[in-house]
């Protein structure tokens, strides 16, 4: 009876294992078998247990633990998958919630915390430093304070705190207002910028989209006219931002003096740009009307934004904290406690899927191409990686990383052999296409990352970075340095960036910076606007490919590469000539790691063929290099376009001069047309070697291939069209040629 009772328990040991699939849920243990009945408690016991093949499923709930896999897939058929239950909220983060406050004086509060609450590592003693960065004259830690998922900033000192919770009359700016909703029979949304009259107030751009109503004062006003509220309306909701208390809006009609329908306390929300919808009850009212919103200050104000500060001792770490009119004790209150939340502290993790998770709060270290880059999600020198269909936010430095692996010459920029030396020591630990890289990042939101959403110094190569809204990248400002950027690459050999909305990225890279060997990349069809500069190029000798884009910043283009070709899409911002360089960089064999050669950058060596530049955007910095610059069926329009929130989605309002744009006759580009570049000596072609034939544009729409449309719509464009998300359906060309 015993051998048989053992034989069972072997069988169904072997079965679970085979069935392949782990379970985790928050009333889980990890003694448990890892079923769906009996899962178990953490992700990072499932990790231990997981072989090529298996699947780990997380339930609904909140986990405080970094994951550290152990072992990777061994192809692509053979995987090793994270994932979040369909249909589960399930967020990993790499805080810890602190209920132990106390008031110290006025809005200032302390926690004391034992040493041993952080383990190994302490984010509050963890100084960001290292090549290339620049701390402003003064210290910056990897640690933070979130209250109620708001980042507070650290203070330069503790003094500060005492300044700057000092109370103070309600004169500073209240909030911002993006637009109203009249809520009833029908849904009537109004944008806030739509106003006819005002006193006070300005408008200022969203990131809800278009503009928005802002620097508001106590008893400005702003009138609404021709205000449909249908049959009958009862409810209102605003969507706002406020840094500060916020404050009241009046909703009058005709005047400031006109009857009064309701009022709506507005809160603070944490930034100027951090929106929350809030409704109210009004008096019944129908029919079309005048409106006069008018807004109120609150008793006081706060001069700045709350901030911490901490010390750390032989026993404790001591954190002083504002927090503005509440009780933190009353509140999620939470500091960072891990340097990153999925990360594998050994190379060579390959074949893994990371998918649906919400991941938030990591202490990560500045990464820069010379060390060992640490995000708060990354592959740490791997193969074969899937990040897909993640939420991916507040991080000290970086969100995503696909780059290289620590060294004893990590953050040494200045020796002799500088970044090129990191290049040859890399080939020497395996960088080629057989174990590096062919990640597929997509479908993620990647925010509030204070160095770079994307980091990749190496790993990149052959990746896919498809289908992410990647924002508010360096919008705290608090230090600087190179390797800011929204998407940040050295070495993006045969890389596609395509299909992303890219926007407040605020660095000196702004929204996409490919730095050092970019060569068979392709930049297409991405959104991109509100960002420093969209898009930063430095010392490639390509070839590259850049087509199809809608790029909306103020700047578009620092240029500081050769072997370039910009084809079929909208510019908005001022864009930059040729530059040339002494630095001497590698250009590879073709679709390989292998170094061919180093050699300076002359400038030079670019196409500009059927691209639309507006608001009066030339190419005159191309002259000096005319004859290694290709510039064909551009048009040049002095119009303004304007992107807008409407219905869920970003829409393009532009003005098009169809005279202009089909006053010449365009060719469809190929890479027979693009020829082969000077330096590189390389032809332009897609990552598997096969011609470029650019005959669809940004929607997937097919082009007229005898007469193609400049810029990235064949379609003719109506005054509105949906941008973002991309759900329009390919359309036949209604262009006659």
């Amino acid at each position: 009876m015993k051998m048989k009772s053992i034989i069972s328990t072997l069988l169904l040991t072997a079965g679970s294992s085979l069935a392949g699939e782990y379970h985790v849920a928050k009333h889980g243990n990890d003694t448990h078998a890892g079923s769906a009945a009996k899962p178990f408690l953490t992700i990072q016991h499932a990790a231990d247990l997981a072989q090529p093949g298996d699947v780990i499923t997380v339930h609904k709930g909140t986990y405080r633990e970094r994951v550290n896999p152990p072992h990777g897939g061994t192809s692509d058929a053979q995987r090793i998958v994270y994932q979040a239950a369909p249909g589960e909220s399930v967020v990993i983060k790499g805080s810890e919630i602190v209920t132990s406050w106390e008031r110290v004086k006025d809005d200032v509060w302390k926690a004391v915390l034992p040493n041993s609450f952080f383990g190994d590592f302490n984010p509050f003693d963890d100084l960001i430093s290292g090549d290339w960065f620049k701390n402003k004259g003064r210290d910056h830690h990897t640690g933070a304070v979130y209250l109620n998922g708001n980042w507070l900033g650290e203070a330069a000192e503790k003094e500060d705190l005492n300044h700057s919770a000092k109370q103070q009359p309600d004169t500073g700016f209240l909030f911002n207002v993006a637009w109203m909703r009249l809520i009833g029979a029908e849904e009537n949304k109004i944008f806030a910028a739509e106003l006819t009259k005002q006193q006070g107030i300005k408008k200022a751009s969203s990131s809800e989209g278009g503009e928005c109503i802002g620097f508001i004062n106590d008893g400005d006003w702003a009138v609404y006219a021709k205000v449909d509220f249908g049959t009958t309306t009862e409810h209102m909701e605003f969507n706002i931002a406020s840094s500060t208390r916020g404050g009241l809006v009046e909703i009058h009609l005709d005047s400031p003096q006109g009857d009064l329908l309701g009022t709506v306390a507005i809160p603070s929300t944490g930034g100027w740009q951090k929106w929350r919808t809030i409704k109210t009850i009004i008096v019944p009212t129908s029919g079309q009307n005048t409106v006069c919103l008018v807004f109120k200050g609150k008793s006081v104000a706060v001069s700045a934004a709350p901030m911490w500060f901490a010390e750390v001792d032989g026993n404790n770490t001591s954190i002083w904290a504002q927090f503005i009119g509440i009780d933190p004790n009353q509140e999620l209150t939470e500091v960072n406690a891990r340097q990153s939340v999925f990360y594998p502290e050994n190379p060579g993790m390959n074949y893994i899927t990371v998918r649906g998770f919400k991941m938030r709060h990591a202490a990560t270290p500045w990464a820069p191409p010379t060390a060992e880059q640490i995000g708060l999600i990354g592959t740490h020198w791997s193969k074969g990686w899937i990040i897909e269909d993640n939420e991916i936010s507040d991080s000290a430095c970086v969100g995503i990383t696909l780059g290289k692996y620590g060294d004893e010459r990590d953050n040494k920029a200045g020796s002799a052999d500088g970044y090129n030396g990191t290049i040859k020591r890399a080939i020497s630990n395996g960088w080629n296409k057989a174990t590096i890289g062919s990640h597929v990042v997509r479908n993620n939101d990647i925010s509030h990352c204070d160095q770079a959403g994307i980091v990749g110094s190496l790993g990149a190569v052959f990746s896919t970075i498809h289908n992410n809204e990647i924002h508010d990248i360096y919008v705290n400002k608090n230090f600087a340095g190179w390797e800011i950027a929204g998407i940040k690459f050295h070495g993006s050999i045969d890389c596609v960036i395509s299909q992303n909305h890219i926007y407040r990225c605020l660095g000196p890279g702004g929204g996409i910076w490919l730095d050092w060997m970019a060569q068979g990349t392709r930049v297409t069809g991405n959104l991109m606007h509100d960002n420093s500069i969209d898009l930063f190029l430095e010392v490639n000798h390509g070839p590259f490919l850049v087509d199809n884009n809608i790029f909306l910043s103020s700047s578009f283009l620092r240029n500081w590469s050769q072997g370039g070709a910009f084809v079929h899409n909208l510019v908005a911002g001022s864009t930059s000539g040729s530059r040339s360089e002494k630095r001497k960089t590698p250009f590879h064999k073709a679709h390989s790691t292998e170094i061919v050669k180093l050699s300076p950058i002359a400038g030079g060596d670019h196409r500009f063929i059927n691209n639309v530049f507006m608001n009066g955007i030339n190419l005159d910095g191309y002259e000096a290099f005319s004859n290694s610059v290709v510039l064909a069926g551009n048009a040049f329009l002095k119009t303004s376009p304007k992107l807008i929130l409407q219905d869920g989605g970003f829409h393009l309002e532009v003005e098009l001069d169809k005279p202009t744009l089909n006053r010449e006759q365009r060719v469809l580009v190929t890479s027979d047309l693009l020829g082969r570049t000077i330096v590189s000596d390389q032809p332009f072609v897609q990552t598997d070697g096969t011609p470029y034939h650019l005959d669809t544009d940004y929607f997937g729409n097919k082009r007229n291939t005898g007469n193609p449309a400049p810029g990235p719509f064949e379609v003719p464009a109506s005054r509105h069209r949906k941008v973002w998300p991309r759900d329009e359906k390919p359309q036949t060309s209604l262009i006659s040629r």
